[in-house]
This record gives structure tokens, sequence and C-alpha cells, in this order.
């Protein structure tokens, strides 16, 4: 399952946010144990660069990341760690 979530993640951002470089990272198995994990919600890392991230800050960075994500974040993804960079700056 947890491929899956990965898998439809990926295809979210790439479709929202054009990414030059994508990586999505499950790390549910360092929650072992955490209230999130035991409803089995996971916990992911995203390293993104995108163009669309240019002149925002962090915050509107993560939100643009959280509106693709959509309808994961209130179920199959409890945490999502995020590292949001524009082309260049990397």
């Amino acid at each position: 399952m947890s491929a899956d979530i990965v898998e439809e993640l990926r295809a979210r951002l790439t479709a929202a946010l054009q990414p030059e470089a994508l990586a999505i990272r499950d790390d549910s198995h360092l929650h072992a144990g955490h209230a999130g994990a035991r409803g089995g919600g996971g916990h992911y890392h995203v390293d993104i660069v995108a163009a669309t991230f240019a002149g925002k800050n962090t915050v509107a960075r993560h939100r643009l990341i959280y509106d693709a994500a959509g309808d994961l974040m209130r179920g199959p993804v409890h945490a999502l760690s995020i590292c949001a960079e524009v082309p260049g700056a990397v």
C-alpha cells in the first residue's frame, strides 16, 4: 500500500507543480508506535524542485504541496516533511 501512496503522491505533485526534480521517501518505519502510524497514516518526506516556487516563501510552497496532495493528507498521509526549492537554488 505504501508504494501506491508514494506513486499517487508523485502523480499529484507532478501534475500540479511540474517539478524539475522530485523524490519521495516513505519514513513510516521510523515512526512505529506513533499515534498516526497506528491509525494507518504514513510519514513521508518530499524533496521537490519546481519553478512554481519562485518568489514564494516556505509557507506558500508547502501550501501548494498540501493542496496538490489533497485528500491524501486526510488519510493515508499522516505527516509530510518537505524540502521545496526553486531551480538553481540547490
